[in-house]
Formats: structure tokens, sequence, C-alpha cells
């Protein structure tokens, strides 16, 4: 897919690499990563320290402004800014469009490991909003996003401002991860749920927020969200929605119930959840002594294996897992 295919244009090409002084840089507002944990920086700084800056920033100036705007190499900046280096080497392209700019920055970073969800998902939803497009696969083709990230910041994109806030504080102690927002994402779009007289959206996520950071109710892993959705699912699959709203009311009211304290028909999940593992084991092992050549011309047996495989995807995806 091309840039222009995309409704982007042509990306900035580069006008020329110099050294500038570290001052006239700033900071790129459209940049899709906003926290930097000191631990990192000052393990760059140590290294900048030793041998300088190897790769140049790439930056841009915006038009009627002499100072310069940073595509790539923010980290590299405030080190340099920490160790009071007077220039920096830079490579200067055009300036961008917005939508440019932020695909650019998704493009050249991709997604790194210690990169924070929330300012990712704040930014996707500013690309949305300038290109008018929020089909997950079309903005995975842009950003170079998974597909599977896409959907997880449109989920942390769903949350209220203050929820979002709470993912963005500086301290990664006291920063609430966005795994727990999106662990609770289907509780709280669960029908069942929903239809509650006593549920409001907000003071629900108050109440495991509460219970998730003093550690109440045994909720010791945000996994545990899982186990409370499939109680829930186990209640209304077998008509049971009255009784399973009230457990889960009670569940949140008293910090000393357990999630246990919802089970109704988990033990037969339990039970069919054992022999599924216990089969899957069994062919798993069974797979891994096959020789692949001696099966080439078994078309059955390669079928199968797709099916299986595409059946495996969906259920991961529908539990909102991903291949490790």
């Amino acid at each position: 897919m091309t840039d222009s295919a995309n409704g982007l244009g042509d990306l900035p090409r580069a006008i020329e690499v110099k050294l500038v002084g570290t001052k006239e840089l700033k900071e790129n507002p459209h940049n899709p990563r906003m926290l930097f944990d000191r631990e990192h920086l000052d393990t760059l700084k140590s290294s900048i320290a030793k041998v300088g800056i190897l790769v140049p920033l790439t930056v841009y100036k915006e038009k009627g402004s002499n100072t310069y705007k940073i595509l790539d190499g923010q980290r590299r900046w405030m080190c340099a800014l920490d160790l009071k280096l007077e220039k920096i080497p830079i490579n200067e392209i055009a300036e961008p469009t917005v939508a440019q700019n932020i695909v650019t920055m998704f493009q050249i970073h991709k997604l790194r490991k210690d990169w924070e969800l929330m300012p990712t998902a704040l930014k996707l939803e500013v690309l949305m909003d300038e290109l008018k497009e929020r089909r997950d696969k079309q903005l995975a083709a842009l950003t170079s996003l998974d597909v599977a990230v896409v959907v997880r910041c449109k989920k942390l994109l769903s949350y209220p401002k203050k929820y979002q806030d709470l993912m963005l504080f500086t301290n990664p102690a006291d920063r609430i991860k966005a795994d727990f927002f999106i662990e609770l994402y289907p509780i709280l779009n669960d029908r069942t749920v929903k239809k509650a007289s006593w549920f409001h959206r907000d003071e629900f996520i108050d109440r495991m927020l509460y219970k998730y950071k003093n550690k109440k109710s045994g909720m010791k892993s945000i996994t545990d969200f899982r186990l409370i959705k499939q109680h829930i699912t186990s209640a209304t699959k077998t008509g049971q929605e009255v009784r399973i709203l009230h457990l889960l009311k009670e569940f949140l009211d008293n910090d000393e119930l357990l999630i246990s304290h919802m089970e109704i028909e988990s033990a037969t999940l339990k039970k069919r959840a054992a022999k599924l593992v216990k089969n899957a084991t069994t062919f798993t092992t069974e797979l891994a002594k096959i020789e692949t050549s001696d099966f080439y011309g078994e078309e059955e047996f390669w079928k199968a294996l797709e099916k299986l495989l595409i059946l495996i995807g969906k259920k991961l995806k529908e539990a909102d897992r991903r291949p490790k």
C-alpha cells in the first residue's frame, strides 16, 4: 500500500544533515510516545556520554518558525540536554502534515516494547480523525501496528479522559497499566452486566480500581477479570442472570468476598476445560513427533490442521489473547 493510496501523499524527504544547537530543538507534539522512564534514559545517557550521538535526529521546521521539531530521537535529545551538549546532529526533512507526522513516527518506531499503549492510542485517535478512517486493518497498515494493537488502542479510547490520564502518570509506580482497562473492558461491555439496574459504568470502574490497587477480594492480577467474565458468561448461558448480577453486586460492595463468591456453574466448565487441556496436550505431543515429509500427500490431514489453526486463532481473538 503506497502513501498516496492512503490519502497521505508522498511522505517528507530529507533536506540535509548538519549540526545545530541542542536548544534549537523542541519535542514533537504528535509523538505517539509521551512517557519516558528514567531508568531507560539513564542507560542511554551513559552511552552518549562515552561515544556521543552516533545517529542523527530526524527533525523538521514548521512554516514560519526557526525551531526544529523532532520526528525521531527525542530520547537522544533529552539526554543531550541533561549532558549539556551544545550541538546535536540532525537530519532535516520537509514539514509533514499532521497525518504524515503521526504515520511517519509510527513507521519509524514501530511499537517498541517500552512504549506505553495509552499514548499510542491517543495519537491513533488523532490519525483516525484526520483521515476519517476507523477500520482496524487499514489503520494497522498505515501505522505498522498489529491489528490486535489497534483493537486494544480502541478499547482504551472508549474510556473517559479521567481514566486515560491514570495511564499517563510520569512515575511508573503511580501509573495504572493499560492492561487493567483492557482486561476490564469485556466485563464493562457485557450485555448482562450493562442491563443491571445498579450498574453505573464509572462507579463500577472505580470500585474495580480500588479492589485492584488495594488487592481486595483476592484480586492479585488483572487476569482475574477473565475469571469474573467466565462466571458471568456461565450464569448467562444457564439463565441465571439475576443470580449472577446479585452475586457480582455483593462482590463489588464487600471487600471480604473472593471472586469465587460468583461461582454458579463454573465446576462444569472447569471439568470441560481440564478435558480440553488434556486432549490438546496429547494432540500437541503426537503432532510434534511426526515427520512432516511423511505426510506431504495427506491432503485431508493438512486441511484439518488448517481448519484447526483458524479456529484456534478465532478463539484466541475472542478471548483477547495473543500467541506468545
